[in-house]
């Protein structure tokens, strides 16, 4: 039997803390995928129905498994996938902004708050938190 475990460190709180926004983006992207990719700024073709299934399926569904993953089994290394997810996720946008002109106000908005996504998870599975 699987029991919930709250958090009881400051370092597991802020692990827990990335997973919960986490899902949150997954809901977001799940309940409401027409608002996520626009807000996303992506646009889907009318012509096209199986466009607005890949924010249910691949964004959403992915954000919902790590981040109900690390809240139910509470696990360091489990947080440290998140973690090290979304520290990709942040570099990939910094990679962007650099090789794809993609230097707009979303995109240094977007990065800070995808690296604090990472760093969070990841110092409390390494130990530093």
């Amino acid at each position: 039997m699987i029991d919930f475990y709250f958090p009881t460190s400051p370092g597991e709180w802020a692990a827990f803390a990335s997973a919960v926004v986490t899902i949150l983006f997954a809901v977001l992207l799940f309940f409401m995928p027409r608002l996520s990719l626009r807000i996303l700024r992506l646009q889907t073709f009318p012509d096209v129905p199986s466009a607005v299934s890949e924010s249910r399926a691949t964004m959403a569904g992915f954000y919902f498994g790590v981040g109900f993953s690390c809240i139910l089994l509470a696990q360091p290394l489990l947080y440290l996938t998140l973690g090290v997810s979304w520290l990709f996720t942040a570099f990939g946008r910094i990679v962007s902004m650099v090789l794809d002109k993609g230097n707009t106000k979303y995109n240094w908005i977007s990065w800070p708050i995808e690296a604090a996504l990472g760093i969070l998870p990841t110092l409390y599975a390494f130990g530093y938190f």
